[in-house]
């Protein structure tokens, strides 16, 4: 059971991204928030790394395995937060739940990975469940496909997120997690470096209110390292399938954060939708325990 906690309390630490994103993302521009986020994070798995494993050059092959991977992260945390300007927290937690629906299209079609049918009936629940979301469990809308700007912004983002999972597959030569993920954030802020490269001389560095750079700090630190670390501690208790089945509460948790941080309910017509991806994880969890211990 404690294994269980400590992945639904990532899964919290995730899910604190979507509001503390939508509260700072107007501060500074999307690629500068990220260069920040990453390269503090990239530096503190870098010390880690340097102590438990010793910090040596991959070669250059490795590299640009390392920044292929980090490109999908980095379209993936460009769009949430340039989205985060146009929608709401809630919309992209929900929209974050087609993440492994695509990563398994992906999975079946680049490397032929069987879903098997609990994987398959959990990933179309979760799908129902963001798109009841969405569209606030109103039939017209969804035909309408009533959407906004950051809606598609960030589903974009999703799409490159998908292929996170592939190349993680299909790159991995046997290193530890770690070190991987090291030269992914490591990389992942070198890009963004070059993409908001343009926008650090003018970005407003005094005006922007501490709480901001606390923020940042938050996210590197807690929904970045931290829960990194306690994700490595879980997998390999109870399986990767199951601690990704937990990532279906973060929608029902950025409801909670978004409640107690005064920003009301959502519409009544919301929580069926919760609903849905609460049950998609569930169905997980039964098809893992059925088939057998994932270790």
């Amino acid at each position: 059971m404690a294994v269980h906690a400590v992945t639904l309390i990532a899964n919290l630490m995730v899910s604190t991204s979507f509001p503390v994103g939508k509260e700072i993302a107007h501060a500074l521009e999307p690629g500068v928030l990220m260069l920040l986020r990453f390269g503090l994070a990239a530096i503190i798995i870098g010390i880690y790394v340097h102590f438990r494993h010793g910090l040596t050059w991959p070669g250059w092959s490795a590299i640009w395995r390392y920044a292929v991977i980090a490109l999908t992260v980095v379209i993936f945390f460009w769009c949430m937060f340039e989205a985060l300007r146009h929608t709401s927290a809630l919309n992209t937690s929900a929209l974050f739940t087609t993440v492994p629906v695509l990563s398994g299209i992906f999975a079946f079609f680049i490397a032929g990975e069987r879903l098997g049918r609990y994987r398959v009936a959990a990933l179309a629940l979760g799908l129902l469940g963001a798109l009841w979301i969405i569209f606030r469990g109103d039939p017209d809308r969804l035909v309408a496909l009533d959407v906004n700007k950051g809606d598609l912004i960030f589903l974009a983002g999703c799409i490159a997120f998908g292929f996170y999972g592939v190349f993680i597959k299909r790159f991995h030569r046997g290193k530890p997690t770690a070190v991987t993920t090291f030269w992914v954030l490591l990389l992942s802020a070198i890009l963004y470096l070059a993409i908001a490269g343009k926008d650090l001389a003018t970005s407003p560095w005094a005006e922007t209110e501490l709480a901001v750079y606390g923020a940042v700090v938050y996210l590197a630190v807690v929904s970045t390292v931290i829960s990194f670390f306690m994700f490595q501690f879980a997998t390999p208790r109870i399986g990767p399938t199951r601690v990704m089945a937990y990532s279906y509460f973060i929608p029902a948790f950025v409801l909670l954060v978004d409640w107690a941080i005064g920003r009301g309910l959502p519409p009544l017509m919301t929580f069926p939708g919760i609903a849905i991806v609460l049950i998609a994880s569930l169905v997980i969890q039964r098809g893992v325990i059925e088939i057998g211990p994932s270790r």
